[in-house]
């Protein structure tokens, strides 16, 4: 029996984190993407502030040119000259063309650096937001089990300055919620905050994605299936309907599942994300 569960954990995880990297790589909007545990990040547990370590700029950019081909590389180092010259008036304004410029070329690592360099610059809660958003996004991107619990701890330092600046904006206490729940502290603290959201604000896609999402990873099936159908009446989304797929088919509602990816591989129209579903599809028909 445990030897099933185990199983069955296992799947999830897998067919999570392929839908993950296939979506957020290929910029399928509203994403909410879980992680794959770390030896880090605990996946229950409280990421300490020892485990995290700084992170150059030097060295994220060095990593970033080289896989952005050289002439992007060059305008960018142009534009990096262009801020270490500038006067500390000036560094604002260069600041943000960098945060801009990586955020083109998808090197959210950098870009979101950059913005932590314009929100301590200029403490606001917008420059805040954006911040945690870009590390938040860099997060989930990122596969280095170094970089992860750092990044995770600086989403979760912007978000903090966030809420601190005005403890009523959902969406900083959404951010918090997820770093929270990721690492960053007891699970039911961060969870309670997502809830908490949710009472207020029914139809916010993205704390009901994260607490479907977390639904998932607990085993709450019956849970995850009631909030990916309130979010897809809500906004359907392909990553809703696999989320949904998948929860169907840990409870053995095999034709539910094959009806909810069946749907997530419409919205998506990816010809990789079809292979995977059509595969997964043909075996849940034979069971059928």
């Amino acid at each position: 029996m445990k030897t099933n569960t185990r199983l069955k954990q296992t799947i999830i995880i897998g067919a999570v984190v392929l839908l993950v990297a296939f979506l957020f790589t290929r910029d399928v909007k509203s994403l909410v993407k879980p992680k794959e545990e770390t030896t880090n990040v605990p996946a229950s547990g409280q990421l300490t502030t020892s485990t995290a370590q700084e992170i150059s700029l030097s060295e994220v950019s060095t990593t970033g040119k080289n896989v952005i081909g050289s002439a992007l590389a060059t305008e960018i180092t142009s534009l990096e000259t262009a801020f270490k010259a500038a006067s500390d008036e000036d560094k604002l304004k260069e600041a943000q063309l960098l945060a801009q410029k990586w955020d083109d070329v998808e090197q959210p690592v950098p870009s979101a650096l950059y913005l932590e360099i314009i929100a301590n610059k200029e403490e606001t809660l917008n420059n805040w937001l954006n911040a945690g958003l870009r590390f938040m996004k860099a997060y989930d991107i990122t596969r280095d089990s170094v970089l992860q619990p750092a990044l995770l701890q600086k989403a979760n330092a912007a978000y903090t300055k966030a809420l601190n600046l005005d403890s009523t904006n959902t969406d900083a206490k959404t951010g918090l919620g997820i770093t929270i729940v990721n690492g960053m502290g007891m699970p039911m603290q961060g969870i309670a905050m997502l809830l908490e959201v949710v009472k207020k604000e029914p139809r916010n896609i993205k704390a009901n994605m994260s607490l479907g999402t977390f639904a998932i990873k607990s085993g709450q099936f019956d849970k995850a299936i009631t909030r990916f159908n309130d979010i897809i009446a809500i906004k359907p989304s392909p990553d809703a309907y696999f989320y949904l797929a998948t929860a169907y088919e840990n409870l053995g509602k095999n034709k539910e599942a094959v009806s909810a990816y069946l749907n997530s591989k419409k919205l998506a129209a990816n010809p990789t994300l079809s292979t995977f579903i059509d595969k997964r599809v043909a075996e849940l028909k034979e069971k059928i």
